[in-house]
């Protein structure tokens, strides 16, 4: 384990002063995040205009592109193991992030375990193509820079829908800007190898959509107002994820959070 943070630490120190700089202007820029007139807890979409225009856009993407090519994977119910195997890489390769997140959230213990498990995966798992750690007990623990400004108090801020990536919150998007440079492989793996990286997580997503197609189907394209049905439905599981079980929403599952890697 001390070799792994050691080797977490070489990793991630190129990064350090780009990292400074960046949570330096996303905090100047969550200043100005609009606050719902009720608090916390209440459903604040002063940009709706906007964000219905862009969920349209999402709505047509997914019926023409993401979902016809989600079918290949076989749709809901089981995979392939090809397809097991690429949602196994993609996710390994965000172990390292989780493992920043986890630091910068004061949960050290969550964060050696995130390192220990993509070590476990690389080297048992062939590179993460197999899930070995989860057969050792050390199961996938998922978080973001969103989730470290939760941690740090940032306010949520308005509901926002972005292009492609779906369902999001002030809060939300500002931690995606972040989480763009705070994956310690960035620094070791060269140009083409990234590449490959991003093709490998794009492909988990479409992968996981196919798994959950007919919920997100029932979501996207037959619902009366999918736009308020996917914002509720986001909303609730997002706040109930952050606050550890302890919000007052109802406990589900939601296949927006699988599908855009809430």
């Amino acid at each position: 384990m001390i070799g792994t943070l050691s080797t977490f630490r070489t990793f991630a120190r190129p990064r350090r002063t780009a990292l400074s700089a960046l949570l330096v202007a996303c905090s100047l820029a969550l200043a100005g995040c609009s606050t719902p007139p009720g608090g916390e807890g209440v459903v604040h979409d002063p940009y709706e205009t906007q964000n219905r225009r862009v969920h349209d856009f999402n709505r047509a993407f997914d019926r023409t592109v993401v979902r016809p090519l989600s079918r290949g994977a076989g749709g809901d119910g089981e995979q392939s193991d090809l397809a097991i195997a690429a949602v196994n890489f993609a996710d390994n390769l965000g172990a390292p992030q989780n493992a920043v997140n986890r630091l910068l959230q004061g949960e050290l213990g969550l964060a050696g375990r995130n390192l220990w498990r993509f070590t476990v995966n690389t080297t048992l798992g062939f590179g993460g193509l197999f899930d070995v750690a989860a057969d050792f007990g050390i199961e996938p623990d998922d978080t973001d820079f969103g989730e470290t400004l939760y941690v740090w108090g940032v306010p949520e801020g308005a509901y926002q829908e972005l292009p492609i990536l779906g369902p999001s919150t002030e809060r939300r998007t500002a931690g995606r800007v972040v989480d763009l440079f705070t994956n310690p492989l960035s620094s070791v793996l060269t140009h083409d190898e990234r590449a490959y990286a991003r093709a490998a997580r794009i492909t988990g997503r479409v992968l996981e959509r196919g798994r959950y197609g007919g919920a997100v189907d029932s979501v996207l394209h037959e619902s009366a107002d999918s736009y308020a049905q996917s914002r509720l439905i986001y909303l609730q599981n997002r706040r109930f994820e952050l606050s550890g079980g302890a919000a007052s929403e109802t406990d589900f599952t939601d296949p927006y959070e699988e599908l855009y890697g809430e």
